[in-house]
């Protein structure tokens, strides 16, 4: 299984940017994309997640309300498009992959994501 990011960009505060995944060497129909990013000095943190069934969606708390992810299952690709970017979302953004079915919590878990990208840098300037 291979994971390519892309989109990632230098973007002035309060402009938008979509990252796009795209997922080959397996077949999509169960887990879970999720986004992590990682910015200068920080921790993993969770962005974002996405049920390749179905298609329910979870967030973490800095950025519900601005980001949304998305997925087009025909192209084993999945989005995150971001608003109302803050220099604080200045980051590697990391898109991960499980075959596994989580429960809620564990969505958010970097450790449950069997494969990861390499990642794509995200800075926004104030």
């Amino acid at each position: 299984v291979q994971l390519a990011e892309s989109g990632g960009r230098l973007v002035q505060a309060g402009g938008s940017l979509r990252l796009s995944c795209v997922a080959s060497g397996g077949t999509f129909t169960d887990g879970h994309m999720g986004w992590f990013r990682q910015g200068p000095g920080k921790e993993r943190e969770f962005v974002a997640a996405i049920t390749w069934r179905g298609g329910s969606s979870y967030y973490g708390d800095s950025v519900k309300g601005r980001f949304t992810i998305s997925r087009d299952s025909n192209e084993n690709t999945v989005y995150l498009q971001m608003n109302s970017l803050k220099p604080e979302d200045t980051a590697v953004y990391y898109c991960a992959l499980t075959f596994r079915t989580l429960m809620e919590p564990r969505i958010g878990i970097g450790g449950d994501y069997e494969y990861w990208g390499q990642g794509t840098q995200v800075a926004v300037s104030s």
